[in-house]
């Protein structure tokens, strides 16, 4: 991914606005407005932003645990730093110098690399970045890189996360992004999902789109109910393997059929060269929801 210019420090928003932000350059009229008016893909090279030092709470790192099935530890859930930055990207992704709008951008790909445990207490330094479009089979795709610090003098890396979203457009044949990962075939157990985890798992993450809340807005968006979101679906499959991850660990997951609330997956996962591969699928028609894998570092 092409460099992105040095980070702005903004304070991430939150709540209903972020929403409201996000939705505007998708609307008749209002997309045209300045200060909303998206710019042209065409000379994009990248934006950058950064949070005020955040501490990590341990109530929230709690909540979190409990809805994606991690145990309760003086060290946060693996995937729990891409909360601190979500904001961030959100934030970017509504911002007139962004090229394609938030609303119908596909979250496709995350890797997370933990390059050690993160402490309950500890005061982290996250910054978020974006650079130009690179070519995906059915459109373009932008990779945010999210980077968490210890904030102190020597900034140590503990964690980073690269997060992959399609914009679609034109299918391009000679592009070959995506993944492949190893199978993982499921072996008999099966998670039953409630209608209101999108909404639990929204209040823990911040991340509030309505395809996750209702079957009303779902609907609104093109879906017949609302759907997990994805990153819970790799969190819980992460949560299955966690007793089994080293301190310092990649975990890498596509995501491939939206999974319908109330529904349910099957978890499947075998052990693999340095790491664990791992799926969710339909148990009725065997099709993927999402596909993964570990890599011990």
């Amino acid at each position: 991914m092409a460099a992105a210019p040095a980070p702005t420090v903004v304070e991430p928003a939150t709540g209903p606005a972020v929403l409201l932000r996000a939705a505007l350059p998708s609307l008749p009229v209002v997309s045209s407005l300045p200060g909303i008016r998206k710019r042209p893909a065409t000379g994009f090279e990248g934006v950058a932003l950064q949070r005020p030092p955040v501490v990590v709470e341990r109530g929230p790192v709690e909540a979190y645990a409990k809805v994606c099935g991690f145990p309760l530890k003086d060290t946060v859930p693996l995937p729990y730093p891409h909360l601190l930055g979500f904001g961030l990207q959100m934030a970017i992704m509504s911002s007139p110098a962004f090229p394609a709008p938030a609303i119908g951008t596909v979250h496709v790909e995350n890797s997370i690399t933990s390059h050690r445990p993160v402490r309950v207490g500890e005061t982290l330094s996250v910054d978020v970045s974006v650079g130009p479009a690179v070519p995906h089979p059915k459109g373009t795709v932008y990779e945010f890189l999210t980077r968490a610090r210890v904030d102190s003098p020597d900034g140590e890396l503990v964690w980073e996360e690269t997060s992959a979203y399609l914009r679609r457009g034109r299918d391009d044949a000679d592009a070959s992004y995506g993944t492949v990962f190893p199978d993982a075939p499921a072996r008999g157990l099966t998670w039953r999902l409630p209608a209101d985890l999108g909404r639990r798992y929204a209040a823990v993450s911040g991340d509030a789109n309505p395809i996750h809340l209702y079957p009303l807005t779902a609907k609104a968006l093109g879906f017949p109910r609302q759907i997990a979101h994805g990153m819970w679906t790799m969190a819980r499959c992460v949560a299955a393997l966690e007793n089994r991850l080293p301190d310092a660990v990649r975990v890498d997951a596509a995501f491939k059929k939206p999974v319908l609330l109330p529904g349910s997956v099957a978890f499947g996962s075998d052990r693999v060269d340095r790491g664990y591969a791992f799926s969710l699928t339909d148990p009725r028609s065997g099709k993927p929801h999402l596909a993964g894998r570990t890599t011990d570092l």
